[in-house]
């Protein structure tokens, strides 16, 4: 429980930086052209933004076409610096801990004779688990994000659903951060248990078997 509130407070610090970044950039843009530009739903751009001008860290004026702007307060620059550094000491350490819990996960579905795999969330996490699976010899063959708007991630296919992987594949890695039990249910109640993997570090089990060791 603990790895899970604790990356989701992380998870919640990177939104309030890319929304930080994007509001020094351009304040004049609309939110849903922020949520499209993050990746979010366009209410949780929205509800941050409301929990940022409370904190004072931006404040909101008038722009043309009664639309409104949001400029970051000196508060607000000080805030993103601060979260910038927090980012980019924690990221070798969050490196390093992916790459192992992603190794464990594709240990242990070696041994249950899974080597073809699928990713379920578009993520840094994603991307880790890309790097460490040709050291691990198991071939990942495609993410399924529905919320994506690409094609192609590091170099594999992205699809929005299971049901639009024409190649064969043996079990599913939860890699979204952001939705990590969201996705797990998903997958679980397309595959069951057996099927499904997590990484440790998202804080989740899966009810059979499937769990990446501790």
């Amino acid at each position: 429980m603990a790895r899970a509130v604790q990356t989701e407070d992380t998870e919640n610090e990177r939104l309030v930086l890319d929304l930080l970044n994007s509001v020094e950039a351009d304040g004049s843009r609309s939110q849903r052209h922020i949520a499209s530009e993050l990746g979010i739903a366009l209410g949780l751009v929205n509800a941050y933004l409301k929990r940022c001008v409370k904190k004072g860290l931006v404040k909101v004026g008038q722009a043309p076409a009664r639309r409104y702007a949001y400029y970051l307060t000196p508060q607000g620059f000080a805030e993103k610096s601060r979260l910038t550094v927090d980012y980019l000491s924690t990221s070798f350490s969050f490196f390093r801990r992916a790459k192992a819990d992603c190794a464990n996960v594709f240990e242990t579905a070696k041994s249950r004779g899974f080597r073809r795999l699928v990713l379920a969330g578009q993520s840094d996490l994603a991307e880790i688990a890309l790097l460490c699976a040709a050291e691990s010899g198991v071939n990942i063959i495609a993410l399924i994000d529905k919320r994506s708007d690409v094609d192609r991630f590091a170099g594999i296919p992205v699809f929005q659903s299971f049901d639009q992987v024409e190649e064969k594949f043996d079990a599913i890695i939860v890699t979204d951060v952001r939705r990590a039990r969201e996705t797990l249910d998903a997958a679980l109640a397309a595959f069951g248990g057996e099927r499904v993997f997590v990484p440790a570090l998202l804080g989740l089990r899966v009810p059979t078997a499937g769990v990446s060791p501790s």
